[in-house]
């Protein structure tokens, strides 16, 4: 193994060991979701969620990943258009996303259900605003991958690295999203 090949495996497993941190914080917040849900007093779950907006959320941040999937085709036959095309479709939809949880939060505060309303509610303010906030920064890291791609200035193989990196931090996002699904969301929708 080259001494390249061999530095990017400790970017892998240095960017998996932070994965693995980030998954004890949020196992940690579903935890204290888990524990403060229902709260003893109104608003409850039940009261507060809706259906489409929890699917419409979900159709645009789950399709994402199959977008990724497409630009890494591209990425691996160097295929430039197909990579743009597959990270610029993805940067939309992870902004579709965040304007559709935006909308949500403000939803819930104008309806009187704020951070501070009980428990519950901060606890899910708490978790499903960690996500978006995640969400968020890997939109601004799209964004630098799309320039640094358009820009190229470094080789090819150490571009493929940090978007190969990337990707895992963006599937992991959705992994996150999709037990927001299964814990937070689907036990009050059904």
């Amino acid at each position: 193994m080259n001494e390249q090949a061999a530095l990017f495996k400790d970017k892998q497993l240095g960017f998996l060991i932070y994965l693995f941190v980030e998954s004890v914080m949020f196992a940690t917040l579903f935890a204290t979701y888990i524990i403060f849900t229902p709260a003893p007093s109104s608003p409850r779950p039940i009261d507060v969620f809706e259906a489409k907006s929890v699917i419409l959320s979900s159709v645009f941040l789950l399709s994402s990943s199959g977008t990724l999937i497409f630009a890494e085709k591209g990425l691996n036959v160097r295929e430039s258009k197909q990579n743009l095309t597959g990270l610029g479709i993805t940067l939309l939809l992870g902004l579709i996303f965040l304007g559709l949880e935006i909308h949500e939060f403000y939803k819930y505060v104008q309806e009187g259900n704020g951070l501070t309303v009980n428990v519950f509610m901060s606890a899910f303010y708490v978790l499903v605003g960690l996500h978006a906030a995640h969400v968020t920064f890997g939109s601004g890291w799209m964004i630098l991958l799309l320039i640094q791609y358009k820009t190229m200035k470094q080789s090819y193989q150490l571009y493929t690295e940090k978007q190969r990196i990337f990707q895992y931090y963006w599937h992991f996002v959705d992994v996150i999203w999709v037990f927001i699904i299964i814990l937070v969301y689907l036990p009050y929708l059904l």
